[in-house]
């Protein structure tokens, strides 16, 4: 959508079928170099929480979040309360001179796996993506004055 801010309409991908990858080459090795992602949930009040989580992603695409006590937490509360949509987003600078922001944001369905004192974390959420944005990976993130992220629609099948 092409709009007052300058978004441009993103490259869409499409992920279907058995066997399909969840991400590009490149958005994998970019994911799987980065130590930190920001996980949002949404409390039963209805309060929107970020933070930030250490994550490791599998061949899949299945991206696993865990910590010290994940289902006491509450990132683990939250979904455990059947707020499973969350959004998770991954991103740094290539370089500050010029300006070259990259990153992954992923939005998805978490499941809580374990239980609250469960060795060896207490749990972990797994999320599984539902659609992506990437940018400045495979191509400049700002062309002609517009971002412009490519989309990806992952399988859930």
């Amino acid at each position: 959508m092409t709009g007052a801010r300058g978004l441009g309409s993103p490259a869409v991908r499409r992920c279907a079928g058995s066997g399909a990858r969840m991400f590009s080459q490149l958005e994998f090795d970019y994911l799987r170099s980065q130590p930190l992602g920001r996980l949002a949930t949404v409390a039963p009040d209805g309060q929107p929480d970020n933070a930030a989580v250490g994550f490791r992603v599998a061949d899949d695409g299945v991206i696993t979040v865990q910590g010290l006590d994940m289902a006491a937490t509450r990132k683990g509360r939250n979904v455990r309360a059947g707020h499973t949509r969350v959004a998770f987003l991954v991103d740094d600078l290539a370089s500050v001179h010029p300006w070259q922001p990259r990153g992954i944001r992923v939005y998805g369905r978490a499941e809580l796996r374990g239980e609250q004192g469960d060795p060896p974390h207490g749990g972990h959420l797994r999320i599984v993506p539902e659609v992506s944005w990437s940018w400045g990976l495979e191509s400049d993130a700002v062309v002609d004055g517009a971002f412009r992220p490519t989309r990806t629609v992952h399988s859930t099948g």
